[in-house]
């Protein structure tokens, strides 16, 4: 429990920072899913409007501090490699779609 007023006043403020960042966080991870179902699903021009989406939404959480921008960095990287390996392996060529 806080015993000062300043650290009563922080817990307040950090219940209303979780709830703001709760939903970014959520969309976030219900993008990346999307566009993981469409990879898996073999429907590629679905899934590159789909993980531009996702990556968006990253860029968006990173710039706004809800999580760190190498967290972001990795999750579009490994969205990224998923697409280009489905597109590669459909394609036969080497036709990659590059992120930011």
């Amino acid at each position: 429990m806080p015993n000062t007023e300043s650290a009563k006043k922080e817990v307040r403020v950090a219940e209303r920072r979780q709830l703001r960042n709760k939903s970014v966080r959520s969309l976030c991870k219900t993008s990346i899913t999307k566009a993981e179902r469409l990879i898996s699903s073999g429907e590629l021009e679905t899934a590159k409007k789909a993980a531009i989406a996702a990556i968006s939404s990253l860029d968006k959480a990173a710039g706004k501090g809800v999580i760190h921008p190498n967290n972001a960095a990795r999750r579009k990287s490994r969205l990224m490699k998923k697409l280009n390996e489905v597109q590669v392996s459909s394609s036969g060529k080497g036709s990659t779609l590059q992120a930011k």
